[in-house]
């Protein structure tokens, strides 16, 4: 699921890692919004705050928008730079430190976030955004640009473009290339519906400590790709010591 990249990847690998992450988007959505009334998976409507502040000549608000943009990018930044580093070294590797990073700043975010709202929310943002631009910039360097997991916009032009295109691709390597594309669309969109679904029935309890919800699915993620692939490496030695025998 994580550990495949370019080329290596198949559509089973990004089906799995776009659920798990998009899943994880829709929680950190609705509950940043809930908590601090701001997009915290996405800037592009930070920009247009941004602009208005700016015209208006409220220079502080403006800036402020601005630092939700940087964040995000910085976060994006940050997280090419570990993969490109690690990579060196293992490839197997590159996914564990951002994710890590991720879950801990939304464990963090849970236990503290309560404070930080009474005292500076722009901080909780400014966190959240840091996050999500990890996980963007991870799953868009792992997929080879084919998987994006916080944000919608996108995804519905290209599933439009594509629906629409099956009209006119009468051929049937052309029709099966678009219909795993249109699966994985809608895999996105679907599961980040999905936990913004749970992000927002939990937050009405649980508040900040949804997010804790959203770290450990992370976590899991990380455990299940480490188990899968030391029982593929088991079984290969196996079968290795098989045809050494025979």
């Amino acid at each position: 699921m994580f550990r495949h990249k370019g080329k290596t990847r198949t559509l089973s690998h990004n089906l799995k890692i776009a659920s798990l992450l998009s899943f994880v988007a829709g929680i950190v959505n609705v509950a940043g919004f809930l908590a601090v009334q701001r997009l915290t998976t996405n800037v592009t409507g930070h920009f247009a705050f941004f602009v208005d502040e700016i015209f208006k000549l409220n220079f502080w608000q403006g800036f402020i928008y601005f630092l939700y943009i940087f964040f995000f990018f910085l976060g994006s930044f940050v997280s090419n730079l570990i993969v490109e580093i690690i990579s060196k070294k293992s490839d197997r590797l590159i996914y564990i430190i951002p994710i890590i990073i991720e879950s801990l700043i939304l464990f963090s975010i849970a236990l503290f976030g309560q404070f930080l709202i009474s005292q500076n929310p722009n901080i909780l943002a400014f966190s959240l955004l840091f996050a999500m631009g990890l996980q963007n910039s991870l799953v868009t360097t792992i997929s080879n640009s084919t998987v994006r997991t916080t944000h919608l916009t996108g995804l519905f032009t290209d599933l439009g473009i594509e629906l629409s295109q099956l009209f006119f691709y009468k051929q049937k390597e052309q029709k099966d290339k678009l219909y795993s594309s249109i699966k994985l669309r809608l895999t996105i969109i679907t599961f980040f519906f999905l936990g913004g679904l749970l992000g927002g029935i939990c937050y009405s309890t649980l508040k900040l400590y949804v997010l804790a919800i959203a770290a450990t699915i992370l976590i899991i993620g990380i455990i299940y790709d480490d188990i899968k692939l030391k029982f593929i490496l088991q079984n290969r030695h196996q079968n290795d010591e098989n045809k050494n025998a025979v």
